[in-house]
């Protein structure tokens, strides 16, 4: 079900308990600093919010206790101008003056999941969540040892919680009604939020190749999880570090960089942040993702960076000649036709609209196809 779907459900045990007065920043350093006295350091970086906000810091500590500074890695994609981050990216090298950057140009379907070097790493380790994993090595290769620090999770673990609008609604003196409606959601008995978020996920992607039964049983395995999160910040901070999707991102990416001589770890998930984060933020937090980067990086990054909220689009990424040249012959095998509408599926491989979410089938068939074993 989880590689029709393309997706990882549940939870896993929640990490020890740590006892630490630390701010979130000192906590945060705490997680970065092996990566920068084990250097070099390097730290992928798109010039989003979440590299933008480990590089800084990053560079920060690096400066406060005489290491090496960090390298920040791109990905440039130049035949997919969507991708391009180039201008945010010059806004935060210049603010942190860093001279040394990395910059990998991928012109020739480098990162495609069908790609060669995905193939190489599919007969190795068999099907991977996620997908993309399996083209990690493009950049690896290029990493000379070392540490590898990523900005994975920042959008859960920054963004906002189902407490948040009613940390709005007691700041405002005239809430707009947006505010007054996600409170008043925020607050619903479980059965009701369930019923809402399975509303609200039938909207997802997988609904073009699921068939009709799995799909519902993808809808509900789904709303479980959405509805899952405690309404205090604290306690909605810490499950974060208990769903699978974190849990499994990070296992595996270290795995990946591993096998390149390369440690890798993802300071934002780190359950010593995550823990001081929840004691910072008190039973309400801080009323959204835009305050939240404020508190937390206002002295590395400028203003502009801090409230950024656009974001690059990668779907293309993925999905180029490679991957399409194998829809176009697939025999159907690979994938289970019980959950899967084959014909479907091929359609999303070969369409406009291509979606990571089909990562794991694809590489489930291609693995059939060529006699391997998923």
């Amino acid at each position: 079900m989880e590689v029709a779907a393309g997706w990882v459900y549940g939870s896993v045990p929640p990490p020890p308990q740590t006892r630490s007065s630390a701010t979130p920043r000192e906590a945060l350093d705490d997680a970065i600093r092996p990566a920068l006295v084990r250097g070099p350091c390097y730290v992928t970086f798109s010039g989003g919010r979440d590299s933008s906000a480990v590089l800084a810091a990053a560079t920060a500590l690096a400066r406060r206790e005489g290491h090496e500074p960090p390298v920040p890695v791109t990905r440039i994609y130049p035949d997919l101008p969507d991708t391009d981050e180039s201008d945010w990216q010059r806004a935060v090298i210049d603010h942190l003056g860093l001279t040394e950057w990395v910059r990998l140009e991928l012109r020739n379907g480098e990162s495609d999941l069908l790609g060669p070097t995905a193939r190489d790493a599919l007969w190795s380790r068999g099907v991977l969540w996620p997908p993309a994993l399996q083209s990690t090595g493009v950049v690896f290769e290029h990493l000379r040892g070392g540490s590898l620090l990523t900005g994975e999770g920042g959008d859960a673990v920054l963004g906002s919680r189902r407490v948040t609008p009613l940390a709005v609604l007691r700041r405002r003196r005239r809430p707009d009604r947006a505010t007054i409606r996600y409170s008043a959601l925020a607050v619903l008995p479980y059965r009701a939020r369930q019923q809402i978020a399975r509303r609200t996920v039938r909207t997802t992607v997988q609904r073009r190749w699921l068939r009709p039964a799995a799909f519902e049983r993808h809808v509900r395995l789904l709303a479980v999880d959405a509805c899952a999160e405690p309404l205090g910040y604290g306690a909605a901070i810490r499950s974060i570090s208990r769903q699978r999707p974190f849990a499994t991102i990070s296992h595996n990416h270290a795995a990946a960089a591993a096998e390149y001589g390369i440690r890798a770890a993802d300071p934002l998930l780190d359950h010593r942040f995550v823990e001081a984060l929840a004691r910072a933020g008190g039973r309400t937090g801080f009323p959204g993702r835009t305050a939240t980067m404020h508190a937390l990086f206002s002295d590395v990054l400028p203003p502009a960076v801090l409230g950024r909220t656009t974001k690059a689009s990668f779907n293309q990424v993925n999905a180029g000649a490679a991957t399409r040249d194998f829809a176009r012959t697939w025999d159907g095998s690979g994938v289970d036709e019980e959950l899967v509408d084959v014909e479907r599926l091929r359609s999303v491989w070969l369409s406009d609209e291509p979606t990571m979410a089909t990562g794991l089938l694809l590489h489930s068939a291609w693995l059939a196809a060529t006699g391997g074993t998923p």
